[in-house]
């Protein structure tokens, strides 16, 4: 499956609460994502907590783009992406 890099800028900081509110909205998102087979990866946050890059498992962009549109996410771009491992060529 396609591995994708997604940029999402938000007006407000994002604020996901370590606790049961966190999960349960993080479930939400999970389970709408299930159902166009879109799997999260994970996220990186800058420090203002504006904006993520968030890497995604999913047949295609749009899928990426119907799931964010149903989760209420904002989406800037998004790019399939290929992993580049400077261990695979012997460095550290």
């Amino acid at each position: 499956m396609p591995r994708y890099l997604v940029e999402r800028h938000f007006a407000t900081p994002l604020a996901i609460p370590i606790n049961a509110d966190g999960r349960k909205a993080m479930d939400g998102v999970n389970t709408a994502n299930a159902q166009l087979n879109v799997h999260w990866v994970h996220s990186y946050v800058n420090p203002a907590k504006t904006q993520t890059y968030c890497i995604y498992d999913a047949p295609n962009a749009e899928a990426i783009r119907l799931a964010a549109e149903r989760n209420g996410l904002p989406v800037e771009r998004v790019t399939e992406v290929t992993v580049l491992d400077p261990y695979a060529y012997g460095t550290q």
